[in-house]
């Protein structure tokens, strides 16, 4: 399939990892959601809203569940509008397993990474586009 072709993306809600009845995450954007697709052979991973140890769960799932069956992950930070450690821990878990490529991250995730370390162990890209081909 040709990287330009639309694939219906899945939404995922905060809790236990079904897909939700809504599809609009601009309403809450606090509210932990993932969309996930794949994309040029890559498994797109979309995270939007807060993420700790109460929210984390759906995506550590998809992040894994990506690494299982695709050759590269790419992680589509850029709706992530808080992250605590438990959020770095399941990003450097799902590096371990495979590539993983984070795409845009926000500034405070930029801070985060640097002040820990995280920055030097992860491949950082500006869009989706690039991470899926590169």
């Amino acid at each position: 399939m040709p990287c330009d072709d639309a694939v219906t993306p899945t939404l995922m809600s905060r809790t236990g990892g079904k897909p939700s009845p809504e599809q609009d995450t601009e309403r809450a954007p606090q509210v932990a959601s993932v969309v996930q697709h794949e994309r040029c052979g890559a498994w797109v991973v979309a995270a939007r809203g807060a993420y700790d140890m109460d929210s984390i769960a759906p995506l550590a799932d998809a992040l894994e569940a990506g690494a299982r069956k695709h050759p590269k992950v790419v992680l589509d930070a850029s709706g992530v509008t808080f992250a605590d450690s438990t959020f770095l821990n399941v990003l450097i878990r799902a590096h371990q397993a495979g590539p993983l490529r984070v795409v845009a991250p926000s500034r405070q995730l930029q801070r985060l990474f640097e002040v820990t370390g995280v920055d030097t162990v992860l491949e950082v890209r500006g869009t989706v586009g690039d991470a899926t081909v590169s």
